[in-house]
């Protein structure tokens, strides 16, 4: 299941990174077409929509690297088992939280499936929403994940007590 994740968390990644490209040479050609006194008018469109999946991308990566949705005041200043309960409870708000993205996203993504991008009108607007529930997703498989190790180490705790 570990190297699932580091796998999916590269994958991420890359598809962040790709999209941040996008949207930094869009914002170039940009400028050099405003410079130049030349009208590129779905530059903005693409600039916005690749940026919401470059964003969306590394929420989940944070997530799976415990960097993002942690409120780890109390958990800096616990000691085992407390630690350990701290940290179940917040996976499972996590997760719950996953959850209600999850569905959201995908009634977003219905609804708004056929729309269409203002100023390239053969693109969706499905493609743009799909990065939540895709976000939606991973960010659960990476808190169950986190639960499953939680619960793992929980266990290890009753037995060397």
């Amino acid at each position: 299941m570990k190297r699932f994740v580091q796998a999916l968390e590269k994958i991420q990644i890359t598809i962040g990174i790709v999209f941040l490209c996008i949207f930094f040479l869009v914002i170039l050609l940009q400028i050099a077409t405003r410079y130049m006194g030349i009208s590129v008018i779905w530059t903005e469109e693409v600039a916005n929509y690749t940026f919401i999946w470059a964003v969306f991308m590394g929420a989940a990566v944070m997530v799976n690297r415990k960097e993002h949705f942690n409120f780890d005041i109390l958990q800096l200043k616990l000691k085992g088992k407390k630690k350990l309960s701290i940290s179940i409870i917040s996976d499972l708000v996590l997760i719950a939280f996953h959850v209600v993205v999850l569905l959201l996203g995908i009634q977003v993504v219905v609804e708004f499936w056929n729309y269409t991008w203002a100023t390239l009108p053969d693109m969706k607007m499905g493609y743009v929403w799909l990065s939540i529930p895709i976000m939606a997703v991973t960010m659960l498989l990476y808190s169950v994940t986190h639960l499953m190790e939680h619960m793992k180490a929980w266990k290890a705790k009753e037995v060397t007590e």
